[in-house]
């Protein structure tokens, strides 16, 4: 069968190529093309267009991006005009996703969502338009079952692909092994440039506050290096460190991370972790306006409590980052050992299925009693 992936950013890129293992293991004679990434290309995928170019952030982003949007939505619907695929396969990026999905849907594509928009955060009504355009939703979050469930909208929770994404990682040894006993601080600042550029700025008045760290910054290849160029005048004590995210997670004694899938990759290899988060003025005023979420960050979601604290717009300083990098690392009122077990909550609860296989067996059972 022929499937057409649509993945907008780079976790939907790595979650994408899990999906696409199974999918090739559980139907031998796939066909699967699609817009994505590297993760997917190695996987096995045909990419006609890299998230790099679709990577547009905030309200205020978008709207002035609207034309660009307008043709790369034109050229998707062609690409999967012309594949002809048996399934269409959006992966999270809703923004995107949801317009070509309209568009799939009146042309009578079977539509698939893996990694559920997370419709639950704001303007809530749109699970009626998932469930009017999407013939099978695959979450990933525990509680959105149940969110569905008030639209009646029955979607199958299939586990968290992050769980996946760690158990099949191969660890560089020789990379943990030359950073093992030295004090270190992970920051993960995102893979957008926006998202780069604001943590940037922070860093070069708190690398030279905690002389003795280390800190390793998870960059990303698909931004230039001059992303990162004012990092080389913080100090002596600052690395970029390229595809080597979970070793610097697993060797962190504390962690700075952007909102987003890495809080939960941050929390599930146990690095205790500040959260953080800052766009533009109009997109922040516009977002507080319509966020119905009590958190931003998945840790805090999935627990349904504060286990990481969130420091997001003008909170997102220096002064409050060092400030709680202090306590978390000096852990005098046990606040790390609380955050650890917060950690414990959140892995119980999303449990320990396989994601990518139990939605592609989904899949492609649904295409085969459909072809039935």
């Amino acid at each position: 069968m022929k499937y057409f992936l649509i993945a907008g950013e780079r976790s939907g890129d790595l979650h994408g190529s899990f999906l696409i293992n199974y999918l090739k293991k559980l139907d031998p004679e796939a066909e699967i093309v699609g817009w994505g990434g590297d993760y997917m290309k190695k996987a096995g995928g045909t990419i006609l267009k890299h998230y790099r170019e679709l990577a547009i952030m905030g309200f205020w982003e978008v709207i002035k991006n609207l034309r660009t949007l307008a043709r790369l939505q034109k050229e998707c619907k062609n690409s999967i005009l012309e594949f002809n695929p048996d399934a269409v396969v959006f992966i999270d990026y809703p923004g995107f996703n949801l317009r070509i999905a309209a568009f799939t849907r009146a042309k009578g594509f079977t539509n698939f969502y893996y990694i559920s928009p997370k419709v639950w955060a704001w303007n809530q009504k749109r699970a009626y338009k998932l469930k009017r355009l999407i013939d099978r939703l695959f979450c990933i979050l525990p509680f959105e079952v149940e969110f569905f469930k008030k639209y009646g909208f029955e979607v199958s929770y299939v586990g968290n692909p992050l769980k996946e994404a760690i158990r099949s990682y191969d660890f560089d040894e020789q990379f943990l092994g030359a950073w093992a006993g030295k004090k270190v601080i992970a920051v993960l600042p995102g893979s957008r440039a926006q998202e780069v550029a604001n943590v940037v700025e922070m860093l070069k008045q708190i690398v030279p506050a905690k002389p003795d760290f280390h800190f390793l910054v998870a960059a990303v290849d698909n931004l230039p290096d001059s992303a990162y160029e004012a990092l080389k005048h913080s100090g002596g004590n600052v690395e970029l460190v390229y595809n080597k995210t979970y070793e610097i997670l697993k060797l962190a004694e504390a962690a700075i991370v952007t909102s987003g899938t890495a809080t939960l990759e941050a929390a599930l290899l146990k690095a205790p972790q500040v959260v953080i988060y800052r766009t533009s003025g109009i997109s922040y005023a516009l977002a507080k306006r319509l966020i119905k979420v009590p958190f931003i960050s998945l840790v805090n979601l999935i627990a349904n409590k504060e286990v990481v604290r969130e420091l997001i717009q003008d909170e997102m300083s220096p002064d409050n980052v060092l400030k709680e990098l202090n306590a978390i690392v000096s852990d005098s009122s046990g606040y790390r050992k609380a955050m650890l077990q917060g950690y414990d909550l959140v892995d119980s609860i999303i449990g320990d299925q396989n994601a990518p296989e139990q939605a592609a067996r989904e899949m492609v059972s649904f295409l085969k009693q459909k072809k039935a």
